[in-house]
């Protein structure tokens, strides 16, 4: 069991092995529910990437960075109306 907890940390660079992250990665870098981030994958909003038999999905760290420049953009636009 340890091992395999091992495993799964991220790397130093902030992500799994190979530029994948798994749900709970995602999730945290993104601060949102993990219910989220199904339905974002499922509408289509991400890309995500299903592995072993249970069909857990994956997400390539540079598709969640993508994510996170766009929610960073419509914020600063939001404050920038808001502001006036």
């Amino acid at each position: 069991m340890e091992s395999r907890r091992k495993a799964e940390q991220p790397g130093g660079d902030g992500s799994s092995p190979g530029g994948v992250l798994t749900m709970r990665e995602a999730c945290r870098l993104l601060n949102v529910h993990s219910n989220t981030l199904r339905r974002w994958s499922d509408k289509g909003i991400i890309d995500s990437y299903r592995i072993g038999l249970a069909g857990h999905r994956r997400f390539k760290a540079e598709d969640i960075n993508a994510l996170l420049v766009e929610q960073r953009g419509r914020m600063a636009r939001r404050l920038k109306t808001t502001r006036g």
